[in-house]
């Protein structure tokens, strides 16, 4: 069985339920919460952008236009390409 995670959007409180083999984007959307516009889901467009501002977690392939190097460090990543490895807070990118 695969762990599932509670990720919190800190601007709302909501939050929902987001397993290890999910992208962050993908529970938002199964669960019926929006944060963030919703583009290409394959982490080219950068609509999805959120900063992860607390917990663990492992970034599929994103563009480096849209979340470049030093704005992985920082946690500023795309929904639709994370992975979370603890329960994560995100702040959703407007």
């Amino acid at each position: 069985m695969s762990n599932v995670y509670r990720v919190v959007m800190q601007q709302s409180g909501q939050s929902f339920d987001c397993s290890a083999q999910q992208s962050v984007l993908k529970a938002m959307e199964q669960s019926g919460l929006r944060c963030v516009p919703v583009g290409c889901r394959g982490g080219g467009c950068g609509f999805c952008k959120v900063k992860v501002l607390k917990g663990d977690y492992e970034c599929g392939k994103m563009s480096r236009l849209h979340a470049p190097p030093e704005a992985v460090a920082n946690g500023e990543v795309l929904a639709c390409r994370v992975f979370p490895l603890s329960d994560l807070i995100i702040e959703c990118q407007q």
